[in-house]
């Protein structure tokens, strides 16, 4: 489709926390997983679902294991920006109003 994917600082931020808890098990998994969510948060911008909280048709998220990869659309400008990534068992995420 050829967007660009850029990673809000907040996203950067759950992806560290992420990695910090899966390394202290098991650090090369930490990486691996890390780089599995950034490549599912560009993998197809369309097919994820409008987020529930949001209700925003240009806020939408997909799923991947039990985390939600929250982005949003700005087609016109060809990026899609990822928001967070969020555990599903952690309740609502705060969802920034704009990037």
């Amino acid at each position: 489709m050829g967007l660009k994917v850029i990673l809000t600082p907040r996203a950067i931020q759950d992806l560290h926390e992420i990695a910090d808890f899966i390394a202290a098990d098991n650090p090369v998994r930490a990486v691996s997983f890390g780089d599995e969510l950034i490549e599912q948060a560009g993998e197809f911008p369309n097919s994820g679902r409008i987020v529930p909280e949001i209700e925003d048709a240009r806020v939408r998220e997909v799923i991947y294991k039990a985390y939600r990869i929250i982005y949003r659309n700005k087609f016109e400008s060809g990026v899609i920006y990822n928001v967070r990534f969020w555990h599903a068992a952690r309740g609502e995420p705060n969802i920034p109003s704009k990037e």
